[in-house]
């Protein structure tokens, strides 16, 4: 068996094509441009490429982009008080603090700083907190791309084993309580979880989200399972890219699978863009 492919890239474009009609709207009937903030700090190159990609995104949807780049040793007090600005600023609808951080400074901190009702990212103590009581306005992108790009190729989650595999505040736990929420049975694996081939063969659906190349095998997963592979890896030596799971083999498992690149990271940026023309459409 041949897995099928999640396509992302085809999905997010799709998204973005509606978000450029409702950009359009809310130009013309109440004179409002969406705009998101990101906030860089440090030259992390990752970082800095995501961050670039985001400012590319929304400007291709008519939105406008603000890029605010500060040096890897700014202080904690400085980080808030330009997302404080931001938060009094009205036209600012949306506003994201690229992640990780520089080490020295306390994040949750800087991330729950963010307005709730600007937190498009989702990611904040409150927004993570709503999540759990399934009151969300913003859920962080990732997990909304994830069930989102399962809900547009009408792939089953309710009532469906699901086994996520990383248990990160961006990604893991909220991937989890999304799943949880629209009624899956949801396990969540770590690095003490005792077993984890056994744990990983039993889902209906895979999230992999651990940041180890190709750390899942093939032969792990369960014959039919839909996988999606929430991971992005350079390896020395190899010519492209990788995810958390060995895609070669599991694809001649699963049902459903998710290409690395082209799968989960354009519905990323999709959600965020998403959000953020949400957060304007109620200003």
């Amino acid at each position: 068996m041949a897995a099928n492919i999640l396509d992302g890239s085809a999905t997010a474009k799709q998204i973005r094509a509606g978000l450029v009609e409702r950009v359009e709207r809310l130009k013309a009937e109440k004179g409002i441009t969406p705009r998101l903030a990101v906030i860089l700090v440090g030259d992390d190159p990752a970082s800095v490429t995501y961050t670039r990609m985001k400012k590319k995104a929304c400007e291709a949807t008519g939105m406008i982009s603000d890029l605010i780049e500060l040096p890897a040793d700014s202080t904690q007090e400085q980080v808030k008080s330009i997302i404080n600005n931001l938060n009094s600023d009205p036209s600012v609808h949306g506003i994201m603090v690229q992640h990780p951080v520089p080490s020295h400074l306390d994040e949750l901190d800087i991330l729950s700083t963010v307005a709730p009702e600007k937190d498009v990212d989702g990611i904040s103590a409150i927004s993570l907190g709503k999540l759990v009581l399934g009151t969300a306005d913003y859920v962080s992108c990732t997990p909304l791309g994830i069930v989102t790009l399962l809900e547009t190729y009408d792939i089953p989650i309710k009532g469906k084993e699901a086994v996520v595999v990383g248990r990160s505040i961006i990604l893991g736990k909220p991937v989890a309580l999304a799943l949880l929420e629209r009624h899956a049975t949801v396990t969540i694996c770590h690095s003490r979880t005792v077993d984890l081939p056994a744990v990983v063969n039993r889902a209906d659906i895979l999230v992999a989200a651990i940041g180890k190349p190709e750390f899942i095998k093939g032969d792990w997963i369960k014959e039919g399972a839909v996988v999606i592979d929430a991971g992005y890896n350079k390896v020395e030596g190899r010519d492209k890219d990788v995810g958390d799971v060995e895609f070669e083999t599991a694809a001649k498992r699963a049902s459903w699978i998710t290409p690395v690149p082209g799968g989960v990271g354009p519905m990323t940026i999709a959600m965020l863009l998403a959000q953020t023309v949400k957060s304007a459409e109620k200003g």
